[in-house]
């Protein structure tokens, strides 16, 4: 596009996890959006996998921390030097006179003008020469392979780390959304604040993680698994190793996947009846790191009574679709986010 020395990224700035996606190339940087800064100095330590082994394991003048919250910018210097490092991992081989790569970024569909702008500094502070936003259920649809351009009705339900987002989409734009800061990381906290209660047990958020993973469903399992964890006794302060079942689990998950449900439920109810019928004709799509918990499309199909599949690569779709949004740059130039009568 620009005389072979620059290829134009697509970033999935995640609260969990970044992903860049080089445009011809594909994915090819996938790190937590971790940073670890030392206090003294105000220096970065670390970023992506390194930071993320720091967490909880850190001294007292470094301190591991998530510049994202929500799907939004929390610390605004320190999410700007991320995308700097991620940017520049991402185009390994330099040429000398290789120009500020045009950069496209997803953001949450709740997100304010304030804070979508926000990203659009933090991109341009990084080194981009010009950032785009797109928003995170269209990129995930586009991702999925959902038809998007066509005027049919898509649904898709996007389960991040900070966010969730539930949105129909019809002829290129989304005509109904709901995004509710309930996603993994609060899956995670859960976990933390069950086992805590119930035990006494303090654990940290990679063990909670650790749990989600391997035992985590959003309906009890047949038979149910056991899990073996460590953590601090809140009485003795001591270590301490016991296990947990999968039911205890699928419990303290109940509300955070309520609260998911929820929001399909009223999308649903807001959506027009033509578009209603084409979704129950393909199914709603889960896509994103949460939309792998066990058993959740099973229980959204009950409650919801229409099909529910998980797409093809789920934590791949999100910026999948933020770089091929790339082709169709043309329609962010104007606005934020594709154009609603634009078609490919």
């Amino acid at each position: 596009m620009f005389g072979g020395f620059t290829k134009d990224l697509g970033i999935d700035l995640g609260t969990a996890n970044t992903l860049v996606y080089v445009k011809g190339k594909g994915i090819v940087v996938r790190e937590p959006s971790v940073v670890a800064l030392r206090t003294d100095t105000k220096t970065i330590e670390a970023v992506g996998n390194d930071a993320k082994k720091m967490i909880g394991r850190t001294p007292g003048n470094i301190r591991a921390i998530r510049p994202m919250k929500d799907g939004v910018i929390a610390d605004f210097d320190t999410t700007a030097t991320m995308i700097k490092y991620f940017i520049r991992q991402a185009q390994k081989q330099r040429f000398l006179f290789q120009r500020h790569p045009s950069v496209m970024v997803c953001v949450p569909s709740g997100i304010t003008a304030v804070e979508k702008r926000a990203v659009e500094d933090a991109t341009r502070q990084a080194g981009a020469r010009d950032a785009y936003t797109i928003e995170e259920p269209f990129a995930a649809a586009i991702g999925a392979d959902l038809p998007v351009w066509e005027p049919t009705g898509s649904m898709v339900v996007d389960i991040g780390g900070g966010t969730t987002e539930v949105a129909v989409i019809s002829l290129g734009g989304i005509v109904t959304s709901r995004s509710i800061r309930v996603a993994g990381d609060e899956m995670d906290e859960a976990i933390i604040q069950y086992i805590k209660r119930t035990y006494n047990l303090m654990i940290g958020e990679r063990t909670s993680e650790q749990i989600k993973v391997e035992i985590g469903s959003a309906l009890p399992l047949d038979p149910p698994q056991r899990f073996e964890i460590r953590g601090r006794d809140l009485v003795t302060g001591l270590p301490k190793t016991m296990s947990v079942t999968s039911d205890e689990i699928t419990e303290a998950l109940a509300d955070t996947v309520n609260s998911i449900v929820d929001a399909v439920k009223i999308t649903l109810e807001k959506c027009p009846p033509e578009l209603a019928a084409d979704i129950m004709d393909r199914g709603i799509v889960l896509t994103g790191g949460g939309g792998l918990l066990r058993n959740l499309d099973k229980l959204l199909s009950r409650e919801t009574g229409m099909p529910v599949l998980v797409a093809d690569n789920p934590l791949d779709c999100v910026a999948i679709g933020t770089g091929r949004a790339l082709d169709n740059i043309h329609l962010f130039k104007t606005r934020s986010g594709p154009a609603v009568k634009a078609r490919r």
